[in-house]
């Protein structure tokens, strides 16, 4: 931003301000202790000259001997508190100062008395007095001209030096830390080119925070910017990735929809056209327009269960309920053999019950698609088998469906649906319809010695695995055989298939239970596998 420093000029300056008041304290204190020290030395020597003066002033009874130049001496009588001065005497014009500490000598009950006082016409002067005999007192005075002069010259000295010290200090302060604050100049430069790079169309970020210098703090400021660009890097690739997919969902979910509505209007033109002729005609255009109407509301059914199912928090359409997963694949077996006589269809379950909470309409729906998917995508006569199995297992996925069984909807968390695999890895499948249909026998059910160990309560996994001996799935298009509205033909020809939606179906509601579907095999063997993970059943 303009008009404001930058961070290494105020970390200088703040620094200089710093070392300004310290210089000032160091200076001041020096200053006060060496006019002491002075004061202190010249109190010293005033005190070696009035040992021999006090002599002199005994004998004579003034002193002759004449002090250095610039002192005064003075020789007082003190009676009553009155100082007469000697004469003769070297004394200033005005000897105010020198008979008040004469004076004051003898009511301060020491042998001495210093003190600092300011002469008119002379300057500041250092006053001492001592007894030379009782009523008595000895008087010097000592210029502290010299003394002041000294300190004059000390601080002038200091503030010189210590101002070409706080200018070299802030100067190289700056270029320190300039160097040192570089990274994160750095990794504002690196903020930047990430804004002059068009995201819009590509999900990737090409940019990193470079560089191995700095403190173990910048170390670890740029490790953290870079882990940040690489979380919005991956987020940036999900958006892109499902900005793509809704793109495709909607223009797949228009193409399915304008086929059936294009059907209503033309059935509706037709009975428009055929109201005048027989009967039959018109029941039969009637029909059409019904079938076709039937189609889209199946469409738009599942379009609305998959939304539902994707929501956040919503009221996911799950009934849960105690059920026997064995006779529910049964009854969809007998309606697949009744809608598709020339399937040849067999059921291997174990004798006993296999029951476990789930919602027996979901389940019966996900077990229809997979066998309609069976239907449409083989020819005529291809075997098709279903077996029903529990796997004991120690570890049971987390996921499980919430819900109270009876009437009441089931909470299904947004989390819950998302954390089953997508794609499982593709599996060889060793059994195959074949031979199964060998083992079991025809269209009959086979309660062969697998499902014996089942029918005991534990932990593990219901599965259903959908065995179909057709042409098989090709290996690039099983990653996205689950997708919505995806099929292997890419003419989107309702000769064979339907909307696209049916397996996307399955997938979401085995996620919606807890559970996980996976297509394994290739040519001759195609098997959809159903797990569903179930605790203490009966």
């Amino acid at each position: 931003m303009r008009g404001r420093l930058r961070l290494g000029t105020r970390l200088a300056l703040g620094v200089g301000a710093l070392s300004l008041v310290v210089f000032a304290v160091v200076g001041t204190a020096l200053t006060m202790y060496m006019r002491q020290y002075q004061e202190r030395q010249l109190a010293a020597q005033m005190k070696l000259v009035q040992l021999v003066q006090t002599k002199d002033a005994k004998a004579h009874g003034t002193v002759e001997r004449r002090p250095y130049y610039g002192w005064y001496t003075a020789v007082y009588e003190v009676r009553g508190g009155h100082a007469e001065l000697r004469r003769p005497a070297d004394v200033p014009a005005d000897t105010t100062a020198l008979a008040a500490v004469a004076e004051a000598q003898p009511a301060s009950g020491t042998t001495h008395l210093t003190r600092t006082a300011k002469i008119p016409g002379e300057g500041a002067y250092l006053l001492r007095a001592c007894s030379v005999e009782r009523g008595v007192v000895l008087v010097s005075a000592a210029p502290l001209a010299d003394v002041r002069a000294t300190t004059r010259r000390l601080i002038t000295v200091q503030v010189v030096t210590f101002a070409a010290a706080l200018a070299a200090l802030v100067v190289a302060g700056r270029a320190v830390l300039r160097r040192g604050l570089r990274p994160l100049s750095d990794l504002a430069d690196t903020a930047h080119d990430i804004t002059s790079h068009d995201l819009t169309d590509s999900g990737r970020l090409p940019v990193r925070a470079d560089g191995r210098s700095g403190a173990p703090e910048i170390e670890e400021l740029r490790s953290a910017f870079n882990t940040m660009l690489e979380h919005i890097d991956d987020s940036l690739v999900v958006r892109a990735e499902a900005e793509r997919r809704l793109r495709r969902f909607v223009a797949d979910a228009s193409h399915e929809l304008r086929t059936p509505l294009m059907s209503v209007r033309g059935y509706a033109d037709l009975f428009q056209y055929a109201a005048a002729h027989s009967p039959e005609e018109r029941d039969r255009h009637l029909a059409r327009l019904r079938a076709e109407a039937a189609r889209m509301g199946l469409l738009l059914d599942d379009l609305l269960l998959l939304a539902r199912l994707d929501a956040a928090e919503v009221e996911a359409p799950l009934r849960l309920e105690e059920t026997d997963l064995v006779e529910l694949v049964r009854r969809a077996a007998d309606a697949f053999r009744a809608a598709h006589p020339d399937r040849p269809l067999t059921v291997t379950a174990g004798p006993g019950e296999l029951r476990l909470r789930l919602d027996p309409a979901r389940i019966r729906q996900v077990v229809d698609n997979l066998l309609t998917n069976a239907a449409v995508h083989t020819p005529a006569g291809t075997r098709v088998a279903v077996e029903v199995s529990f796997e004991p297992s120690a570890e049971v996925p987390a996921r499980a469906p919430t819900g109270v069984s009876g009437e009441t909807p089931a909470r299904v968390p947004r989390q819950t649906l998302r954390q089953a695999p997508r794609q499982a890895p593709h599996r060889a499948v060793a059994r195959t319809p074949a031979a199964a249909a060998g083992e079991r026998g025809g269209h009959g059910d086979s309660r062969g010695p697998r499902g014996s160990g089942a029918a005991r309560g534990g932990r593990g996994l219901a599965v259903v695995r959908v065995t179909d001996a057709g042409p098989g799935i090709p290996a690039a298009d099983r990653g996205r055989i689950f997708d919505r509205f995806y099929r292997v033909d890419e003419a989107r020809s309702r000769d064979r298939g339907g909307s696209g939606l049916g397996l996307a179906v399955v997938r979401s509601l085995a996620e919606a239970h807890g559970g996980t579907v996976e297509v394994t095999g290739g040519p001759g063997a195609t098997t959809f596998t159903l797990r569903i993970p179930t605790t203490g059943r009966t």
